[in-house]
C-alpha cells in the first residue's frame, strides 16, 4: 500500500501532470469572462427601476401633496375646518386596509396586473378629484386614490426586490426607493403649496394624471409579470378580517386624534379593530391557504423588521408634522417657507439613499435599521430644545436634517430586514406587509403624538400665552417621540443582533505519546 501511495503521488506531481495542469491555468486565466459584476445594472434593470421608482415617488407626494391645501380645497368644495380631515383619513384608511389583502391577491393573479390596475385606478380617481364640485365627490376620490395606492405600493415594491439578486444591487434599488419615498413626503409639503398659490388646488390632483398614464402605458411592455403561476386561492375569511380589523383600528385612532378620544365610537371602533385582527390571527392559523403565513409572521426579522418601520415612518411624520407646527405658529413663517425649510432635510434624505445600501452591506440590515433609529431618535431629541425666537430655526434645519438621514437609512434597513430571507413568491406578502406597516404608521403616528402635545398645551393655556404653551406642547412631544425611537431601537438590537460571546478556549496541543510524535507535516499544504 505504500508503494502505491508513493505511485499516486508521483502521478499527481509528475511533470508531465504537472505541466499540463498549469498550462490549463494559464489558458483559464487567458479566457476572458463575461462580465457579469454584481453592482453593475442592465439596460433593462434601470428601465424597470425608473418606472417603479416613479411610481412609488408619486405615491408618496399624493399622501401630503393637499395638506397645505386644505383650506383651498374647504373653500373651493364647501368643506367645513371640521371635516376637512377626511380628506387626508379617506386616502390613509383604504391604504393601510387593503394593502395587506392586495398584496397577497397580487402573489396569486400577477404584480403586473394589480400595478397596471392601481395605476388606472390612481389615474381616473386623480381626474375625479381634480374636476369635483362637491364634498362627497372629492372624498370618494380620495378614497381611490387610497385604493390605487393599496393595489399599487406592494406591487411595485415586489417587482422590484424580484427584479434585483439579492446583493449590492438589490440593496441600491432598496436605496433608491427609500430616499423617493421620503423626497415624496417632503415634495408632497413643497408642490402643494406653490400649485396652491400659483395654480389651483386643482392641480394638486390632476398633476397625477399624466405621469400615471406614461407609466401605465409603458409598463406592460417593460414590467415582469410576477406572482405565482399556480390556480388563484383567496382566504375570505382571513381577507374579511384583516382588512375590516385595519379599517376600525385606523379610524380609531384618525377619528380620535382630530376630534378627541372621549367619544365612544372611538374606542369601540379601536376595540372592534384588535378584535377583528386577533381573529384574523387565529383564521390564518389554521387555514390551508392562508391570507399571510403565520410562519413568515412569527420570523423574528419579519417581526421585528416591520416594528422598526413602525417606528421609522410613525415617529418621523409626526416631528414633520410638529416642526410644521412650530415653524408657523410659534416662529410666524408662511406654509411656503416653512415648506421650504425642509430643503435641507430632504436633500439629506437623498444622501442618504445613495450611501445607505454601501453602508448596509458592510454592517448588515439590522445593525443599519438600529443605527438609523438611532440617528433618528437622538435628533429628535435635540429639536427638544428648540425655542420662540426664530434663530433656533437653525437648530431645525442641522437636527432634522441629520434626523432624515437617519429616517431613509432605517427606511432601506427595514425593507431589507423584513424582505431579505424570503423566496420570490413570498414577496408580494412580505412588500404588502412593510407597506401596510407604513400606511398605517404614516395614519396613527400623528394622531398620537399631536394628542400629547395638545393636552401638554391646553394644561398651560391658562398659565402661558398662546404661543408658549404651543412651543411647550410641542417639545415634550418630541421628547416622547425620541423617548419611544430610542426605545424600539434597543428592542431591536436585543432581538436582531448577535450577541458577543467569549473566545472559546485555545486546543490543548498534541502530545507525544506511547512513543508516537503527531507529524505536524500532514496539516501543511502539499506543494509539488
Amino acid at each position: 500500500m505504500g508503494g502505491n501511495q508513493v505511485v499516486w503521488a508521483d502521478r499527481r506531481c509528475s511533470p508531465s501532470v504537472a505541466g499540463m495542469s498549469v498550462s490549463t491555468d494559464a489558458a483559464a486565466a487567458t479566457r476572458v469572462p463575461p462580465v457579469v459584476a454584481d453592482d453593475v445594472m442592465t439596460a433593462r434593470q434601470r428601465v424597470i427601476l425608473v418606472l417603479l421608482l416613479g411610481s412609488q415617488f408619486m405615491l408618496a407626494v399624493d399622501f401630503s401633496i393637499l395638506n397645505v391645501a386644505l383650506p383651498s380645497i374647504g373653500a373651493g368644495v364647501g368643506l367645513t375646518d371640521a371635516h376637512l380631515q377626511w380628506v387626508a383619513t379617506a386616502f390613509a384608511l383604504p391604504a393601510a386596509g387593503f394593502t395587506l389583502l392586495f398584496g397577497r391577491v397580487a402573489d396569486l393573479a400577477g404584480r403586473r396586473r394589480m400595478l397596471l390596475a392601481g395605476l388606472a385606478l390612481l389615474v381616473v380617481s386623480s381626474l375625479v378629484g381634480g374636476l369635483a364640485t362637491s364634498p362627497a365627490v372629492l372624498l370618494g376620490a380620495r378614497v381611490g386614490q387610497g385604493l390605487a395606492a393599496a393595489m399599487t405600493t406592494p406591487a411595485a415594491l415586489a417587482l422590484l426586490l424580484t427584479s434585483f439578486p439579492p446583493g449590492r444591487l438589490r440593496q441600491r434599488a432598496l436605496g433608491m426607493n427609500g430616499a423617493l419615498i421620503s423626497a415624496g413626503f417632503t415634495t408632497g409639503a413643497l408642490a402643494g403649496g406653490l400649485l396652491t398659490g400659483l395654480l389651483s388646488w386643482r392641480w394638486a390632483f390632476l398633476v397625477n394624471v399624466p405621469v400615471a398614464a406614461a407609466i401605465l402605458l409603458a409598463a406592460p411592455r417593460l414590467l415582469p409579470a410576477g406572482g405565482a403561476s399556480g390556480p388563484v386561492r383567496l382566504d375570505v375569511p382571513g381577507a374579511l378580517t384583516v382588512t375590516g380589523g385595519l379599517l376600525a383600528f385606523v379610524y380609531g385612532i384618525a377619528t380620535g386624534g382630530n376630534d378627541g378620544w372621549a367619544d365612544p365610537v372611538v374606542w369601540g371602533c379601536t376595540a372592534l379593530g384588535v378584535v377583528l385582527l386577533a381573529a384574523f390571527w387565529r383564521i390564518e392559523s389554521t387555514s390551508a391557504h392562508p391570507l399571510a403565513s403565520v410562519a413568515i409572521l412569527r420570523r423574528r426579522a419579519v417581526g421585528w423588521g416591520n416594528a422598526g418601520g413602525f417606528a421609522v415612518f410613525a415617529l418621523e411624520s409626526s416631528v414633520v408634522f410638529l416642526l410644521t407646527l412650530y415653524l408657523q405658529q410659534v416662529l410666524g413663517f408662511s406654509a411656503t417657507t416653512a415648506g421650504l425649510v425642509f430643503g435641507l432635510p430632504g436633500a439629506a434624505a437623498f444622501v442618504s439613499g445613495m450611501v445607505a445600501p454601501r453602508l448596509m452591506s458592510r454592517r448588515g440590515s439590522a445593525v443599519s435599521l438600529v443605527a438609523g433609529l438611532a440617528v433618528q431618535g437622538l435628533s429628535n431629541a435635540a429639536l427638544a430644545f428648540v425655542g420662540p425666537d426664530r434663530n433656533w430655526v437653525y437648530l431645525v434645519l442641522a437636527a432634522s436634517a441629520i434626523g432624515f438621514f437617519g429616517h431613509v437609512h432605517g427606511i432601506v434597513a427595514y425593507l431589507a430586514t423584513a424582505t431579505g430571507d424570503l423566496p420570490d413568491h413570498e414577496q408580494g406578502l412580505a412588500t404588502a406587509l412593510t407597506t401596510m406597516t407604513q400606511q398605517v404608521a404614516l395614519t396613527v403616528g400623528i394622531p398620537i403624538l399631536s394628542t400629547v402635545a395638545t393636552a401638554r398645551s391646553s394644561a398651560l393655556a391658562g398659565h402661558l400665552s398662546a404661543v408658549r404653551a404651543t412651543l411647550a406642547g410641542i417639545r415634550l412631544a418630541l421628547v416622547v417621540d425620541a423617548a419611544l425611537t430610542l426605545v424600539v431601537a434597543a428592542a431591536i438590537a436585543a432581538a436582531l443582533l448577535p450577541r458577543r460571546r467569549s473566545a472559546p478556549p485555545p486546543p490543548t496541543p498534541l502530545r507525544a505519546r506511547d512513543g508516537v510524535t503527531p507529524d505536524t507535516r500532514s496539516h501543511a499544504p502539499e506543494q509539488c
